[in-house]
């Protein structure tokens, strides 16, 4: 395993976008600027489509207009099209990420694409980043099971993971948009597409829907991935698979990866505190475990 994660923090995007309370923009920068500074460096803060398919995020250019771009964090915005690809570079994103859909049930209704013609999309658009110096990385979603396809083939990840990475990405993330992933699938998963790397870095992308977002998370890192993703209190999920609720707990894998020693440059405790101040902007008790039970062994020992 590497002696360092990079955490991809995911909840001002794919964490608020399923959330049925719709935060003020000033809130969501406020959250933003929470998460940076519990160390947080790479921020997925924002989603350019249709206002209509994800009202959540229909304030995405005024959010990326009233960022801190001065304390050194890079912000990431999702597209799904062109029209998409061209408002984050237009609002100064600092990296666009494209989304690949890995089966045809859940594209069609998602994005109105197959695999193919996801791919298709992203050789034709990809140029549009690069030639604005901006890293345009790929996630696949569904990479582990559709909601109305059911099984996904391997053999179609490594179409796709061929394909992005000849267009250009600057990076592949595999998503477990619906929560399906267990922890053999994911290390097949990994063995099978990472000849097809080269240098591309590989992001892992887990739900926890069916509680074994931790357990897909070690066996990504003892197949050498050194990238996660998370959100804050694990909010979030995906408004058009069913039942796709649960992002992973940043501050639970946070936990998780410091018994281990490893190193992620982030401040658990800041997280916990930031949790906690999210779930009372949102109403209600957050997924997370760890703001409930604390760290161990406890800051304060006090009392022992």
């Amino acid at each position: 395993m590497s002696p360092a994660v990079e955490i991809v923090e995911v909840g001002p995007r794919d964490g608020l976008q399923n959330e049925n309370v719709l935060l003020e923009t000033g809130v969501k920068i406020e959250f933003i600027d929470r998460l940076v500074a519990a160390g947080a460096k790479r921020l997925e803060v924002a989603s350019f489509v249709h206002p209509k398919m994800v009202p959540a995020m229909a304030d995405s250019d005024q959010v990326l207009a009233g960022l801190n771009r001065s304390n050194g964090a890079k912000y990431i915005g999702l597209a799904l099209n062109e029209r998409g690809m061209r408002r984050a570079l237009d609002v100064g994103c600092d990296e666009v990420n494209f989304v690949m859909v890995a089966s045809p049930g859940f594209g069609l209704r998602n994005q109105n694409a197959t695999p193919e013609q996801t791919a298709d999309l992203f050789e034709r658009i990809a140029v549009l980043a690069q030639d604005d110096k901006v890293p345009v990385s790929v996630t696949i979603s569904v990479a582990f099971g559709d909601p109305f396809d059911g099984e996904v083939a391997v053999e179609t990840l490594e179409m796709l993971v061929l394909r992005a990475v000849e267009a250009g990405a600057s990076e592949i993330a595999l998503g477990d948009t619906i929560g399906v992933a267990d922890p053999w699938a994911v290390a097949q998963v990994i063995k099978r597409i990472s000849p097809l790397l080269g240098k591309v870095p590989l992001r892992m992308h887990f739900h926890n829907t069916r509680n074994t977002a931790l357990a897909n998370i070690y066996a990504s890192l003892m197949e050498g991935v050194g990238i996660i993703d998370a959100s804050c209190g694990g909010i979030g999920g995906c408004p058009f698979a069913p039942a796709a609720t649960g992002n992973v707990p940043t501050e639970d894998v946070l936990y998780m990866l410091s018994r281990a020693g490893i190193a992620t440059k982030m401040d658990m405790d800041a997280m916990i505190e930031t949790s906690n101040w999210l779930a009372k902007q949102l109403g209600k008790e957050l997924p997370a475990l760890l703001p409930r039970a604390g760290g161990f062994p406890p800051t304060d020992l006090s009392g022992a």
